[in-house]
């Protein structure tokens, strides 16, 4: 058996699957895991309490072969305490993994979406990242630098560009109230959310939901539009690369899927692939790698 996760500040994706599909997959949540924002030993009690009790209700018989983990904040130097903390816990699991891999959410991203494929891979859910990807590895990555400085593209961002026009641009006036009857807030409410409130990037990135089911009215889908033209100004044009596939993962970009083709068809280049979330690619990445072996 195979364990894969796909984890993020708020959530953990898991997935036990069996490399020759004799059982189906099975899936688990837990708590995001993130070493930027967590110790070891905080890791640790999510693990042992979150993750193995549900590991072992699956009555799993089979050994575990390996566990893939892609996290945010799993960068070269931090991604060795998820690591020790995995293999402190399942030191004591029926089944001991015979190898554990920790990399970065992106790669992951990369992996689900690319698979073998060469391209320029984006990240555009609640925050943003990119990179150019040869197939296997990452070659370059332009720092996103988060939702105050950058993460063009992003759901939080578009957020912040949204509140700004709703309430300083005139020609959003009737936008303004349908947008604050929507939300029943007021502009206070806003402030009060975004400057006072934890997790304003979280907030920021929920108002896409307003966009969505408003894209119809030309102001929002222009908006739409200028986020992802951002995105590709900021950081595709920045790779040294002829290559023009796009491959994209997160809620942001599945939710606009025709705006985000639209910006890239405007700057040369193609989107070949979204997906909201890595989890169902990183299944079959791991398929496909574990039979061709």
């Amino acid at each position: 058996m195979i364990l894969i996760a796909d984890s993020g500040a708020t959530k953990t994706d898991w997935c036990l699957i069996s490399p020759l599909a004799t059982l189906p997959p099975q899936r688990i949540k837990t708590q995001g895991i993130n070493p930027f924002h967590q110790s070891e030993d905080q890791i640790i009690d999510i693990l042992r309490n979150e993750l193995l009790p549900q590991l072992s209700a699956l009555n799993c018989e089979h050994p575990m072969r390996s566990i893939h983990f892609y996290g945010a904040g799993c960068t070269a130097e931090m991604k060795r305490h998820v690591e020790a903390a995995l293999r402190k816990v399942f030191a004591t699991f029926p089944t001991q993994p015979s190898a554990i891999n920790v990399e970065s959410d992106l790669l992951g991203a990369a992996r689900a979406v690319c698979m073998h494929q060469r391209g320029l891979v984006g990240i555009l859910g609640t925050g943003a990242n990119s990179c150019l990807y040869d197939g296997k590895d990452i070659l370059e990555n332009i720092p996103p630098l988060g939702y105050i400085l950058g993460d063009e593209g992003s759901g939080a961002t578009f957020g912040k560009i949204l509140l700004n026009q709703l309430f300083k641009n005139p020609n959003y006036t009737r936008l303004q109230e349908q947008f604050l009857a929507y939300e029943h807030c007021t502009q206070s409410d806003i402030i009060e959310r975004v400057y006072r409130q934890p997790l304003a990037n979280r907030y920021l990135a929920s108002l896409v939901k307003f966009a969505k089911e408003n894209v119809a009215n030309p102001l929002i889908e222009q908006l739409v539009v200028q986020n992802f033209d951002a995105f590709i100004t900021h950081n595709l044009l920045h790779y040294n690369t002829s290559l023009r596939d796009v491959y994209v993962v997160g809620g942001m970009a599945a939710a606009f899927p025709e705006q985000l083709e639209q910006a890239c068809q405007q700057r040369g280049y193609t989107l070949r692939h979204i997906l909201r979330s890595p989890i169902e690619g990183l299944i079959e990445y791991h398929k496909n790698n574990a039979t061709q072996r």
